[in-house]
């Protein structure tokens, strides 16, 4: 059992220029496993070195990366059929960029969005109004927006830090869309058309296309047209259908691989592949 002068020294001595003494630190490290990660987070929040933060997280991401994969396939084995079997899958995707991740901590939240405006959704008169109800809690109350200062930040395409930051990419504010209006029990769904997700709402009267980058803006099929063909792309039927929640959680991931490998962060980005190996295998089937 590792103590909190034995997580010191092992971190200090990564930096050691000796490769004998690195490979061994590591070997420490892997032997400890799990049981170092509390303290190697404590000593991560302790130090204001961010070389050093930084260098503590990548080791418990490395320490826990196996739990990691092992609970991301265990979801997916259970089928990934419902936006709450979703949720929890983007969840543990989450972990791969902060292991000591609280997921209910976030489940919280979301449910704390929801019960905002739960009255309001349960007396309002019409589908458009629910649909308004939930666009507007997200994107004016709360102040979700599009990121457009830094758009292949990772930190854009992991949920818990797009709640904390309020921004994030197309598909991430869609799926904070999609977590509280899940819980209010109101159809959107997840459109998985080229270059830029959007949102759908689709009850038995209405069916509005919405993009969440855009502030929720409600938008028409035209639009979309028109934006494929701007960016090289010959619009097709199939761009406008709701996605299932396989493709959804396939496509964060690839947009994570993608961030990845633009900060040259080869490692994550071929961790991540394995991930996404996975899910596009259920995709297949």
């Amino acid at each position: 059992m590792a103590n909190r002068s034995e997580i010191k020294s092992l971190v200090y001595l990564l930096d050691d220029p000796d490769p004998y003494v690195k490979s061994e630190v590591r070997n420490r490290l892997f032997e400890l496993g799990e049981t170092a990660v509390p303290l190697l987070d404590e000593h991560k929040n302790e130090t204001a070195d961010q070389d050093e933060r930084s260098l503590i997280n990548e080791i418990i991401q490395w320490i826990t990366y196996t739990s990691v994969e092992e609970d991301f396939t265990d979801v997916l084995a259970g089928g990934l059929n419902t936006l709450e079997q979703l949720e929890e899958a983007i969840l543990i995707l989450a972990r791969f960029d902060n292991p000591t991740l609280r997921a209910k901590e976030y489940q919280k939240k979301l449910d704390r969005f929801a019960q905002m405006i739960a009255d309001d959704v349960r007396y309002s008169l019409s589908e458009i109004q629910k649909m308004h109800k939930v666009l507007d809690l997200i994107f004016t109350d709360l102040e979700f927006s599009g990121s457009t200062t830094n758009y292949y930040s990772p930190d854009n395409s992991y949920l818990n830090k797009v709640i904390d930051r309020r921004e994030g990419l197309p598909i991430s504010l869609a799926l904070v869309v999609l977590f509280v209006a899940r819980r209010l029990d109101l159809p959107f769904r997840g459109v998985g058309m080229p270059v830029h997700f959007m949102l759908m709402y689709q009850s038995d009267q209405e069916e509005v296309l919405v993009d969440p980058f855009d502030h929720g803006k409600v938008v028409s099929y035209n639009q979309c047209y028109y934006f494929l063909k701007q960016n090289g792309i010959s619009p097709r039927s199939e761009h406008f259908r709701p996605s299932g929640y396989p493709a959804i959680l396939a496509r964060n991931i690839r947009n994570l691989i993608n961030s990845y490998e633009k900060q040259e962060a080869d490692h994550k980005a071929e961790s991540l592949r394995n991930l996404l190996q996975t899910v596009e295998m259920m995709i297949e089937l």
